[in-house]
Order: structure tokens, then sequence, then C-alpha cells
């Protein structure tokens, strides 16, 4: 994998994870991330390119800017406002964000639903 994504917390790392490749790394700041994660992260995300998808609040917002300046080449992926986080993002939102950063290659999309069954079909 050529990319690596951060993200705030664990139930945002769950919930991103059910739609993107099982082998692209998420990575967790945990909250504010003091100096020593900021180093954790620069040193697990190594080359790879980051993607930085945090919440559309006032913490994500402040996280975002952390992390800017800790890796200032990153893609900048955030929810929109009115969605209570990462977490509680629908899917199909969290894909149309992916897809927008370029990333549909690392996307899982959900298998099409099947055709509804009709009585003309017995």
């Amino acid at each position: 994998m050529h990319i690596a994504i951060i993200v705030e917390g664990k139930n945002d790392r769950s919930r991103i994870r059910r739609v993107l490749n099982p082998d692209v790394p998420i990575y967790c700041t945990y909250g504010t991330p003091g100096t020593g994660q900021l180093e954790k992260l620069r040193r697990q995300v190594g080359d790879k390119q980051p993607y930085i998808f945090t919440d559309n609040d006032s913490s994500g917002k402040r996280i975002r800017g952390m992390l800017r300046d800790a890796f200032p080449d990153a893609e900048h992926i955030h929810t929109r406002r009115g969605y209570h986080g990462v977490e509680k993002t629908p899917e199909e939102y969290l894909i149309e964000q992916f897809e927008k950063a370029g990333l549909e290659a690392y996307i899982l999309y959900p298998a099409p639903n099947p055709a509804p069954w009709r009585k003309e079909d017995q």
C-alpha cells in the first residue's frame, strides 16, 4: 500500500475500515495528539502518502491543523457539518469522499442489490 489514513479515534478507524481495502493502514491520533504521538504517527506513515480524515467540528479542525504541520503533503478529507463525527457518517458519504480524493482503487464497494422479486418471475 502506498497510502495511509489518519483518523481521530478507533471508532473512526472501524467505520472507515468497512469501506476500504483491509490492507490500507489506518492510524489514530486518539484525540488531540501530543509531540510523542505525532512522532509515532510520522514513523508509522513513513513514506506512504497520508490522507487525514477528521470530523468537521472544532476538535477535528484543531487536530487537522496539528496534522497539517506534521504532514504538510497530506491530503485532507473531513465529514460534512451535520454528521456527528466520522464514526456516524454514512458509508455512502465516506465512499464519495474517498472517490473525490482519487482513492477508488482502495474502496470496497457494496454489492449491488439484486433485482427485486416479482410475481412474474415464478
